[in-house]
């Protein structure tokens, strides 16, 4: 019999990090962290604010150079050849900006073009994008116009445009309305169903209990636990209960706070 550890040792990985590390002074952001994501894998990274997440994000999205340890993107060194990398690489944050006085049609365009994606291939994506989305009847509307969560659709379609193997989001669902929200989970889930890896940060705790394969959590910039949701529950000593009620364990924020794990845990390393 195999278990998920067994599973999941067979796929290859789609990002791998060892010993990475990032200071802002005396600060250190990111100290010493290894982590593995597979392809065809949701990956959620969790942590409090300030723990490193969206640090550790930019490093591998190469808009953050790192200090110390090593990239690999599909088997790509990433701070060698960051260009090789970067070209089956998307990166979505946060706050996703926008050419405003472009409408959703044309920043597609625009963003495709960038990728040097043939004209062809980029309208028949951008076509699919846009019905997928629910934007198709918006497509010639400018974007200055639109909500958070239109804006956040856009630039959502923008980061799919050039069909990346590796996806990452920084808080993809915050300020989202149910219906917006449900049309870019299901775009997710189908995208991980296609063989490509997403690693997502996000607060909505309720989120990453259903649609991650795995979850790691991170504090103080190191990886204290990974694993299944089942597995991390047993970690935590928590069998039945909540993912938000592990991670509040888990990071010395729950009852018994006695703080996370003194070295980092890998249930399925």
């Amino acid at each position: 019999m195999t278990g998920p550890a067994d599973h999941f040792s067979t796929i290859p990985a789609a990002v791998s990090l060892r010993g990475l590390t990032k200071r802002f002074g005396d600060r250190i952001a990111v100290g010493g962290l290894d982590l593995t994501v597979r392809a065809g894998e949701l990956y959620a990274l969790l942590g409090p604010n300030g723990a490193g997440k969206t640090t550790t994000l930019r490093m591998v999205a190469g808009l953050l150079p790192a200090d110390e340890g090593t990239i690999e993107v599909f088997g790509i060194d990433a701070r060698r050849d960051p260009i090789a990398a970067k070209r089956i690489t998307a990166w979505l944050p946060d706050e996703p900006m926008l050419y405003d006085k472009l409408d959703p049609l044309e920043y597609l365009e625009f963003v495709a073009g960038l990728w040097s994606v043939a004209p062809e291939i980029a309208e028949e994506r951008a076509v699919a994008l846009l019905h997928t989305l629910g934007l198709w009847e918006h497509r010639f509307e400018r974007c200055e116009s639109f909500s958070r969560g239109m804006k956040q659709k856009v630039a959502l379609a923008g980061a799919l445009i050039h069909d990346p193997n590796l996806l990452m989001l920084d808080e993809p669902l915050t300020g989202l309305d149910a219906a917006i929200a449900r049309q870019v989970k299901d775009l997710l889930m189908e995208r991980v169903r296609a063989g490509a890896a997403i690693v997502l940060t996000t607060h909505i705790l309720d989120v990453a209990e259903r649609l991650a394969d795995r979850i790691g959590i991170i504090h103080d910039g190191r990886l204290i636990a990974e694993g299944t949701l089942a597995e991390l529950r047993q970690l935590a000593g928590q069998n039945h209960s909540t993912l938000e009620d592990v991670f509040l364990e888990l990071t010395g924020q729950g009852p018994a706070g006695q703080g996370p794990a003194a070295q980092p845990t890998a249930i399925d390393a």
